[in-house]
């Protein structure tokens, strides 16, 4: 091969990294999010995993208290904040945000939408049986909690719902700063959930790590789809009387 043709090869490359960046970045996340859940559910059974979500308990709770660390409020706001990756909250905006879809005719994302999130609920369902992991005490617990602790459902289920709907916005905006911000928003809400769970001893930090790589990963996989079925669409003409199953708006 010749240096012409060398560069010719490296400038086309250059195209479809650019063309596909987004693709790659998801498929990415995906790899990424298994490995970390692997890996967090491999160390939550030795002692280097259990000591360190003890630790994380240990320095909210300093002292033995009862109580979490900081003034009342912060755990009162704490309380209402953890509701953002509660199944009857998320479902709530899950409807919403799914009437709003039909209206723009955004049919595929409705049904991705609705696929993630019960996806979501099987996974935490099936990960917290197989595991069976017991929660932080019950004396420190702020908040009521019902079955197993790894991974976190709130965890999991909020960076499903904020990831997506993040994704989705961003194709409506064309400006970079935009974009950026819709997701900042996405992943801060989706932080703060996991974090709250973490303050209120309702999980163990590996739990929330987990719950997040699996979210994350399982987002990003349902946006692949997506990304497939659109690229194979536009590839092909619409007959007239045929609306395609995601239009662009």
């Amino acid at each position: 091969m010749t240096s012409d043709q060398l560069v010719a090869f490296a400038r086309r490359a250059l195209r479809i990294a650019r063309a596909e960046i987004a693709a790659v970045s998801a498929l990415f996340i995906v790899a990424l999010g298994v490995m970390i859940f692997v890996e967090l559910a491999d160390d939550m059974t030795e002692a280097d995993g259990r000591a360190f979500d003890q630790s994380v308990l240990d320095a909210l709770r300093p002292g033995a208290m009862i109580d979490p660390w900081g003034p009342g409020w912060l755990e009162e706001a704490a309380m209402d904040l953890t509701a953002l990756g509660g199944i009857a909250v998320l479902g709530l905006f899950a409807l919403v945000t799914i009437g709003f879809l039909f209206m723009q005719r955004k049919r595929l994302s409705a049904l991705l939408l609705v696929v993630g999130l019960a996806g979501g609920v099987a996974l935490s369902e099936g990960l917290k049986a197989v595991f069976g992991r017991e929660r932080p005490p019950e004396a420190l617990q702020a908040v009521e909690t019902l079955n197993a602790s790894f991974p976190s459902g709130h965890s999991l289920l909020s960076a499903v719902f904020y990831l997506s709907i993040g994704v989705m916005l961003t194709r409506a905006f064309p400006e970079r700063h935009f974009k950026a911000y819709v997701m900042g928003v996405a992943v801060l809400l989706t932080l703060i959930v996991g974090l709250t769970r973490v303050y209120l001893a309702a999980h163990w930090a590996t739990d929330v790590l987990a719950g997040w790589s699996v979210g994350a990963a399982w987002a990003m996989a349902l946006w692949l789809v997506a990304y497939a079925v659109q690229r194979r669409q536009s590839s092909r003409p619409q007959e007239p009387h045929v609306l395609p199953v995601d239009e662009e708006g």
